[in-house]
C-alpha cells in the first residue's frame, strides 16, 4: 500500500510598502475566512486588530487570534522555526500567510520558502499590494518598487476610490506592465475575495454544514445588506473557470497549454487524469502565477475517473481557456509530426513533462526551488530544466 502524503499548507506571501494596505487586507481575509482556518507570520513590529484584538510588537511569539487563528511576529531569520511551529498537525491550520515588512524585499523571503526543508509546506503565491493614490511618488521614493512588481504572483490595486476613472486605467495599465503575467484586481480598503489566496469553504470533515451562525457570518451578512445586483460583490473583479474531463488528457498537450497560460491567470488547481500515461495515479495539480507541482495520487476503488479544474484570474478568456483545455484531451486532434507521435511512447515521453513537476520525497530539492529571479522572469523551459538537473 502506497503511504499517504504528507500534507502540505499553502503559504502567501502578502508584501507592499508601508501605507499600501497590507494589514487591511489582512484583516479583511481574517473576517472573512469562512471557517478556514489561518497561520499569520507577521515579519515586522506592526499591528493585527481582529474582533478588538490588538497584536502589537510581540516578537518571537505565538498569538492566539480567536476562532483558529495564529499570529507569530518574527524575525526573518525565524522564519523556519515558526513555520515548523505553524505547520504541526495539531495546530490544524489551512493556510499560511506571511505579511511582509514594508520595506522588506518579498523575493527573499519567497526564496526562503521555495528552499525550505519543511514537507508540509508548499508556496501559495506573493501578493504584492500597491496604494493607487501614491503609486507614482512611491515609485520616485523606491525604485524597486518595479522589481517586486516584476516577481508578483497576484497585484492588488488598492484605494483606487481615492483616484479617478482615467487614472485608475492609466494606473491598471502601467502595474500589469510591470508585472507581466500576475493578475491585477482593484480594491478599495483591501477588500478582495478570499477565494483568490485560499478555499474559504474547507472546513474539517467532522464539521457541519449546517452550523450556529458566528459573529463572523452577521458581519459579512450586514456588509452585503442592502446592496443589489453585483457590482460591488467582490468577485466582480476575477473571474472563476471550472473545466471538467471524463476523457483522459494528453499529457504532452497539456503541458503546452500549462506552458503558455495567458497573463491573469492567477490560480490552477484540481485533478488530471493522463489516461495511459499513468493508469494508477490521478495528478493533483497546484498552480500559482508560474509555479507549478503535481503531486500523484493513486485512484481510490470505485472512483470516477476525471479531470477537473479550477482556474481563477482577472481578465482572463473564458471561452478560450475551456477550448484549449478541450484540445488537451486524448482524443483531441492528431497533432503534427513523426508518424509515430500519437502512439504509447510519445503517450510516455509526454509523461517526462508531467514528472518534472513532481517532487521526489527522496529528495527535498524540487522544480519550486529553482531561482526563477536571477535578474529575469523565469522562463518554463528554464525551470524544467532546472528541476531535471536538481
Amino acid at each position: 500500500m502506497t503511504p499517504p502524503r504528507t500534507p502540505q499548507i499553502p503559504v502567501v506571501v502578502l508584501a507592499g510598502f508601508l501605507g499600501s494596505g497590507k494589514t487591511t487586507l489582512l484583516n479583511h481575509l481574517l473576517r472573512n475566512r469562512a471557517g478556514t482556518r489561518i497561520g499569520v507570520i507577521v515579519n515586522d513590529f506592526g499591528a493585527i486588530e481582529i474582533d478588538a484584538m490588538t497584536v502589537s510588537g510581540q516578537v518571537g511569539s505565538t498569538v492566539s487570534l480567536g476562532n483558529g487563528c495564529l499570529c507569530c511576529a518574527v524575525d526573518a531569520s525565524e522564519l523556519d522555526t515558526f513555520l515548523e511551529t505553524l505547520t504541526r498537525p495539531s495546530a490544524r491550520l489551512d493556510v499560511i500567510v506571511i505579511e511582509a515588512s514594508g520595506l522588506a524585499e518579498p523575493q527573499e523571503l519567497v526564496r526562503m520558502l521555495l528552499a525550505s526543508d519543511n514537507p508540509r509546506i508548499r508556496y501559495g503565491g506573493l501578493v504584492e499590494v500597491v496604494d493607487a493614490a501614491e503609486f507614482d511618488s512611491t515609485r520616485q521614493r523606491h525604485p524597486e518598487l518595479d522589481r517586486h512588481l516584476d516577481v508578483a504572483d497576484l497585484v492588488v490595486l488598492n484605494k483606487t476610490d481615492r483616484v479617478g476613472e482615467a487614472d485608475r486605467a492609466r494606473l491598471r495599465a502601467t502595474v500589469a506592465e510591470l508585472s507581466g503575467p500576475a493578475a491585477v484586481i482593484c480594491a478599495v480598503h483591501g477588500r478582495i475575495d478570499p477565494e483568490l489566496l485560499f478555499d474559504p469553504a474547507l472546513r474539517p470533515d467532522h464539521q457541519d454544514k449546517v452550523r450556529q451562525l458566528t459573529f463572523e457570518d452577521l458581519l459579512r451578512q450586514e456588509a452585503t445588506d442592502g446592496h443589489e445586483g453585483h457590482d460591488d460583490h467582490l468577485h466582480a473583479a476575477y473571474e472563476s473557470v471550472d473545466f471538467t474531463s471524463d476523457i483522459p488528457m494528453d499529457p504532452r498537450r497539456f503541458m503546452e497549454f500549462l506552458d503558455s497560460r495567458p497573463d491573469g491567470l492567477y490560480r490552477i488547481k484540481g485533478f488530471a487524469d493522463f489516461g495511459a500515461g499513468d493508469r494508477d495515479n490521478t495528478y493533483a495539480l497546484h498552480a500559482v502565477g508560474r509555479f507549478l507541482r503535481f503531486v500523484p495520487r493513486p485512484w481510490a476503488r470505485g472512483e470516477q475517473r476525471l479531470t477537473q479544474l479550477v482556474m481563477i484570474g482577472a481578465g482572463i478568456d473564458a471561452e478560450a481557456l475551456l477550448a484549449g483545455l478541450a484540445a488537451c484531451r486524448a482524443d483531441g486532434p492528431a497533432p503534427e509530426g513523426p508518424a509515430d507521435a500519437t502512439d504509447s511512447s510519445a503517450t510516455e515521453r509526454g509523461m517526462w513533462g508531467v514528472l518534472r513537476y513532481v517532487q521526489n520525497e527522496a529528495d527535498p530539492v524540487d522544480v519550486q526551488r529553482a531561482d526563477p529571479w536571477d535578474g529575469q522572469r523565469a522562463d518554463p523551459m528554464d525551470v524544467q530544466e532546472a528541476a531535471a538537473e536538481a
